[in-house]
């Protein structure tokens, strides 16, 4: 049986939460919140899987709720949509800003709702797709799955840093956990070895990049071609060293140099079969040595100001 996607409908209004529920009901479940609180709370207690959310309400407006739940790792994969009187591109600019993937204006039209909420409901199935994938590459040398987890969540807090619209920050977190997914094709002999690598070992680690790229292939969607030049690049070193290309500088594709800096953040900072988890100020240290080395030199800056949400992200995302 399909699932019953799970949709959150925040108005102020008890008309407007009636025309949503006269649009909506059946095919999806639905719960209703009337103010921003309110929609904080129901968020919690729900779980759902979009959220449609009026931006004019009494007390906390439509883009606080959306900021507040964006900046909180357990809800900022949710979709939001907002749904508003409020038709000023100004108002529009807004909603995108504080993490809104869509706008649509009152009075509602029925079919654009409906086929809005479908696409952006196909692309949280595809999103949790890439996620399980990531997951089953990773899952031999760390059953949670949390390294992928996390590590998306560090390449979108520096895509953000960037300037980059949300929906490419989006899109990065939900296609970096595919980064090492070429690793189901590696042995368990080599994968999991707790020494030092052999050259003829290495090799065959090395090509765990290229095998990734493979498996995701090069056609599909922009979210799979996206973890396809992740994957493929993000052992890639500025200074040319890295593999399987010895590309250089901003010949790496941005996309392989922010989840280069995102990987080997969380590599050094958790246990491995070959190594112990190195302390934070070590980590930072690294990371400060190798810009211009292993690591793009404009990126490594911006990174490491963010190391504050990047610790929230390893508290909230525990192995």
């Amino acid at each position: 049986m399909d699932k019953l996607w799970k949709i959150l409908v925040v108005d102020d209004e008890p008309n407007n939460l009636e025309v949503l529920r006269s649009v909506l009901a059946g095919t999806y479940t639905l719960a209703f919140a009337k103010n921003g609180h309110q929609a904080l709370e129901a968020a919690l207690r729900h779980r759902p899987d979009l959220i449609l959310l009026d931006v004019m309400m009494p007390g906390m407006d439509g883009y606080e709720v959306c900021r507040r739940l964006k900046s909180d790792p357990d809800f900022d994969q949710i979709p939001i949509i907002f749904v508003s009187a409020m038709d000023d591109v100004e108002d529009q600019a807004r909603g995108f800003e504080v993490g809104g993937i869509d706008y649509i204006t009152k009075p509602v039209s029925a079919p654009i709702v409906r086929a809005r909420i479908r696409t952006h409901i196909a692309l949280v199935d595809q999103s949790a797709v890439l996620e399980r994938l990531g997951i089953a590459g990773e899952y031999k040398d760390n059953e949670t799955g949390a390294h992928v987890r996390r590590m998306g969540r560090y390449s979108e807090i520096l895509a953000k840093r960037l300037g980059w619209s949300p929906d490419a920050c989006r899109a990065i977190s939900q296609s970096a956990p595919m980064h090492d997914i070429g690793k189901i094709a590696i042995p368990d002999r080599i994968l999991l070895k707790p020494g030092k690598l052999d050259a003829d070992e290495w090799t065959v680690m090395r090509s765990h990049a290229e095998r990734g790229a493979a498996i995701i292939g090069a056609k599909g969607s922009a979210l799979m071609q996206m973890a396809a030049r992740i994957a493929i690049s993000h052992h890639e070193k500025w200074d040319g060293t890295g593999y399987p290309h010895g590309l250089r500088g901003e010949a790496i594709p941005i996309v392989g140099r922010i989840v280069a800096l995102a990987d080997v953040f969380d590599a050094l900072l958790s246990r491995r079969p070959y190594k112990a988890p190195w302390p934070l100020d070590r980590v930072i240290d690294y990371i400060q040595e190798q810009a211009g080395l292993h690591f793009d030199p404009a990126l490594v800056p911006l990174f490491l100001d963010s190391i504050d949400e990047m610790e929230l992200v390893r508290v909230a995302l525990p192995d």
